[in-house]
């Protein structure tokens, strides 16, 4: 069957009804503000058609709309055969008051699932793979939206009024604000390429087969004119960030001589200043792209410091932001903590 765009919102239940198929509902994420993800399958089909948010709070609400709006407006002509790894918007319906978007669904399995399998990121060849897979699909996005030059600096661009309303009671801010002015400084007079960012290009919402990335997801954060660093330096942190999720504190992280499990971030700060296999290759993804959209290497590190001090002025849940301000704070300052 086919759900087309309604004006008003249908009772998810309704369309559940519709599609005359199964149903499966997949785990709740642990995120304050989550949406559930509901999978519907057609008759006698093993793959889902459609795939439905479903909000739990109004801050979830409020991204459901983002994405609704995101993925309506995007220009699809500019992305070629990577047209088909977006999903398209099939109609908004409506749960508890909440809207519910419904999209079709992408083929593949998701990048996390094999990311968290025992010992995937200890082995540079699984790595590698995954780092190539999400590099090509960042490449042709790269080449087919690419539209006039930005100043790096602006990456940063109301990043300092964010942190000021988020964390206005903590003392450090105007410290904080002075580590973001230095790195805004340093960026300025590089000139970057504009187009279409994801915004948050991570191995969770990436859809893999065959070596390939068929799907990416989560478009609620996208901007159609964009700097295109920022995807680059968005995969990397979202990488290495959970490098020591299956290592007891204190203890090394297998396959990393380099890192041990305990201190947040520690893998992201691995990656931008320690020495091994995955900081090389983490660099080096980091350092390609940036030759690639015609900037020096040279900006590695304040690209993603920069894309560092957007989440933690943007991320919807605090505790995740916080994180990022302070691993921050310890890679601009390492004598902070």
């Amino acid at each position: 069957m086919t759900i087309s765009m309604v004006t008003g919102r249908r009772p998810l239940y309704d369309l559940v009804d519709d599609v005359h198929g199964r149903v499966a509902c997949l785990a709740l994420s642990k995120d304050p503000n989550a949406k559930i993800t509901v999978l519907l399958f057609p008759p006698g089909s093993d793959a889902p058609g459609f795939v439905a948010k479903v909000p739990t709070t109004d801050t979830a609400a409020a991204s459901v709309r983002l994405e609704a709006s995101a993925l309506a407006a995007l220009d699809r002509a500019r992305l070629g055969p990577l047209e088909g790894t977006v999903p398209r918007v099939t109609t908004l319906a409506e749960h508890q008051g909440r809207p519910v978007l419904v999209t079709t669904a992408l083929p593949g399995q998701v990048m996390l699932a094999s990311y968290h399998r025992w010992h995937h990121t200890a082995r540079p060849a699984a790595v590698e793979a995954d780092f190539e897979a999400a590099g090509r699909w960042l490449a042709e996005l790269h080449e087919r939206t690419a539209r006039g030059h930005g100043d790096l600096s602006l990456v940063l661009d109301g990043v300092g009024d964010a942190l000021v309303r988020r964390y206005r009671d903590d003392p450090t801010t105007a410290k904080d604000l002075e580590l973001v002015a230095a790195l805004q400084a340093r960026l300025a007079g590089h000139q970057a390429p504009r187009g279409l960012v994801h915004g948050d290009y991570w191995v969770g919402n990436l859809l893999v087969a065959k070596g390939q990335v068929c799907g990416v997801i989560d478009w609620e954060r996208c901007q159609p004119d964009g700097l295109l660093t920022r995807d680059l330096a968005r995969f990397v942190i979202g990488y290495s960030l959970y490098l020591d999720r299956h290592t007891r504190p204190g203890r090394r992280v297998a396959g990393h001589h380099g890192l041990r499990a305990g201190e947040w971030g520690a893998g992201v700060q691995y990656a931008l200043d320690g020495e091994g296999w995955y900081p090389e290759l983490a660099r080096s993804f980091v350092a390609k792209g940036l030759e690639r959209l015609g900037l020096s290497a040279s900006c590695l590190r304040d690209v993603v410091l920069a894309e560092i001090a957007r989440i933690a002025a943007e991320a919807d849940q605090d505790d995740f932001a916080r994180g990022h301000l302070r691993l921050l704070r310890r890679l601009c300052t390492p004598e902070a903590g």
